[in-house]
């Protein structure tokens, strides 16, 4: 193939910002109804609207089937306008619940949980969905049936609700009626495990100002034979000990994942103690930013599926709990989440560095898989995918960051002698979470370009332990932003990227993390914050109840430490902005208030320096519409285009820049 020299960023891409965003289905909560597999769907060409969809075994190939029946084939259960999503804590997550041929859902038009009774007769679901909950002030999350009782265990958040916001695990009658409330002595709860035979229920609680991910508590409940549950016991955790996803085995033993050795590993609860099932520094568990999450189940009594992360990278492994003895499944994938066995296979959700996220089955039996459905079918061919290489370098206080670098790809292509790429420095939310090595679109509309991109698990993020996670506590601000300028300078003393060209951005959290390395450090030449965090105050008064003292932890107690708070607030710090910036924001944020991104902008604006503010209405903490994400991609190539002097490929919309000179917004660059 002939090879084209053209200008890094310049490169034509098969790409477009329109196959990204109607691309990109969000797949998570997977569950098992006998031989059926129900999964939930974000669909960006819907609105971002929520989907449960069903299928089995039969008719249907992979990805397709005509849906007529339940003999084979998937199907959607819900048609719109019902829309499967659910607000608690915002994040959401566990919308649904299947057993028996119903699903029950919150809507997220108005909160209430809605019952479908045998939807999968006929495609679209049978029927019209019965609402069993009042709304109002309620939201619901966690859902787990109990059809021997004719009802749902579900996490009830109630907002106003006295001084605040409330917390509890309830029970709602399916048949419409009063339910009862389980557990409210906590904050907050979630993760109603349901043991398989009825006879009782263990869930998690945790209090102000933890998160999930430091310390939580389970518990566990007898449930008599009439179905009413017992008072509650205290089994394992407290406030510095993170557990998750509490599941019971087939054979009623009880299983949690615990940090107590400083590694989220597997453990069974044996009389009043924890004893490891699989001791190792790997991590089995994730941090519970949404309900819902699963990344372990039971195929038999003496067989786990479980997946793992080590060193950013995740396996599924099958697992002896009794001996502790595990195998690695050779599977394609290096993201594996929202696992769950039955009826001779494992479902989960997963993805690779040329997989898109899909939901997979694997047949215990057999060992072949089967993917049932893709997130992010794009157009783009193998040899034009960027494979992420895991780095690790130097950083501050003398410690070692982790990242995976991305270099421009594209067939046909390469840049200008003796020219090195433009570099952008992304990093993941939270701030507690972790990059994902599954095929990311948005990731590859820039490296099809001719840009390079690394994205950095700095220190903070989950996947390396609890000291590397615990290492962001009274630092944020700090910590990663130095992380990702040594990820920039670490680049380009390797020669992987150009100086002059080096660009960070960043959503929610890590936005905070762009900002304040613009503020703070004069090592980019370009930002981009999507919905970021600006003001630390604003963010401690103004967020909801679920991290309303996240930042305890991450900076210190407010308003004690509120000189700490003022000190790190971008918004506070504009005079140390130097170089151009492009802020997105959602309208409807509750998370981060559209006030903080406006006072960035006019901050900067009034520096000078050059800006482009992109505002959306009816979008909250997060992009869910398709149009919403092609806009937001195309302004953003057309923002770095004019800031750097080049002329993107393609025919994109191009963004209103102020304040930028003349002589770099007519011209493209020659060299």
């Amino acid at each position: 193939m002939a090879v084209t020299r053209r200008s890094f960023g310049t490169w034509p891409s098969a790409l477009s910002a329109a196959d990204v965003a109607t691309g990109g289905v969000r797949i998570g909560q997977v569950a098992l109804e006998g031989a059926a597999v129900c999964w939930h769907e974000g669909r960006p060409s819907e609105g971002g609207r929520g989907i449960v969809v069903r299928w089995r075994a039969g008719a249907g190939s992979e990805g397709s089937g005509d849906g007529h029946g339940p003999e084979g084939g998937r199907f959607d259960l819900v048609a719109a306008p019902w829309d499967v999503r659910s607000r608690v804590h915002e994040y959401g997550g566990g919308a649904f619940a299947v057993a028996d041929g119903s699903l029950v859902f919150s809507n997220g038009d108005d909160g209430r949980l809605y019952l479908l009774a045998e939807p999968g007769v006929v495609p679209g679901g049978a029927g019209v969905p019965v609402p069993i909950t009042t709304g109002g002030a309620e939201r619901y999350a966690d859902l787990v049936m109990d059809r021997r009782h004719g009802r749902v265990f579900a996490v009830r958040e109630r907002v106003g609700a006295g001084s605040g916001t409330a917390h509890a695990l309830v029970t709602v009658s399916l048949a419409g009626g009063p339910g009862e409330v389980i557990f409210a002595g906590s904050d907050f709860v979630s993760s109603p495990a349901l043991h398989r035979d009825g006879s009782a229920l263990a869930w998690l609680s945790w209090d102000h100002p933890n998160m999930p991910w430091d310390g939580t508590t389970l518990w566990r409940a007898p449930i008599d034979g009439d179905g009413r549950v017992g008072e509650p016991a205290r089994v394992a955790g407290g406030a510095a000990e993170s557990l998750f996803q509490p599941r019971w085995s087939p054979s009623g033993d009880l299983y949690v994942v615990s940090d107590r050795s400083g590694w989220w590993n597997l453990h069974r609860v044996e009389g009043d103690g924890l004893v490891p099932v699989w001791p190792g520094e790997r991590e089995c568990g994730v941090p519970q930013w949404g309900f819902g999450m699963s990344t372990y189940d039971f195929i038999g009594p003496d067989q786990v599926a479980i997946a793992a992360v080590e060193a950013g990278t995740w396996n599924l492994w099958s697992l002896d709990p009794r001996t502790g003895t595990a195998n690695r499944i050779d599977l394609p994938f290096t993201d594996v989440g929202d696992v769950r066995a039955g009826a001779g296979g494992v479902v989960f959700t997963a993805g690779a560095p040329d997989r898109p996220r899909a939901v997979v089955r694997w047949d215990v039996v057999t060992g072949e898989t089967r993917v049932l459905s893709v997130s992010e079918p794009g157009p783009l061919a193998g040899e034009a995918i960027s494979w992420p290489a895991p780095i690790s370098f130097p950083t501050g206080d003398g410690q070692v960051a982790h990242a995976f670098y991305y270099p421009p790809v594209n067939p046909g292509y390469e840049g200008l002698p003796g020219e090195s790429p433009p570099l952008i420095v992304q990093s993941h939310g939270g701030p507690t979470g972790a990059t994902s090595t599954a095929f990311g679109a948005k990731i590859q509309f820039w490296t099809s370009r001719g840009f390079a991109v690394v994205d950095v698990d700095y220190r903070g993020s989950t996947g390396y332990g609890r000291a590397y996670r615990e290492a962001l506590d009274g630092e944020w601000g700090i910590a990663d932003v130095e992380d990702c300028v040594s990820a920039a300078r670490y680049l380009v003393e390797r020669g992987d990227a150009d100086p002059e060209r080096l660009i960070i951005r960043g959503s929610s959290a890590s936005g905070f993390t762009t900002l304040s390395a613009l503020a703070f450090r004069d090592t980019f030449r370009a930002g981009a914050s999507l919905y970021g965090v600006g003001d630390l105050e604003a963010l401690a008064r103004d967020t909801h109840d679920f991290e309303s003292r996240y930042l305890d932890r991450l900076v210190g107690p407010y308003p004690e430490m509120r000189d700490r708070y003022r000190e790190r607030s971008p918004v506070h710090h504009v005079d140390g902005f130097s170089c151009p910036l492009i802020v997105f924001q959602g309208l409807d944020d509750p998370v981060v208030p559209p006030a903080q991104a406006e006072a960035i902008v006019a901050a900067v604006r009034a520096r000078g320096l050059p800006v482009a503010y992109v505002p959306f209405a009816d979008e909250r903490h997060g992009f869910r519409r398709a149009e919403t994400i092609v806009r937001a991609l195309e302004a953003e190539l057309s923002f770095y285009g004019q800031v750097f002097g080049f002329v993107p490929a393609g025919e994109i919309e191009p963004v209103t820049v102020e304040n930028l000179p003349q002589h770099q917004e007519d011209g493209e660059v020659t060299l």
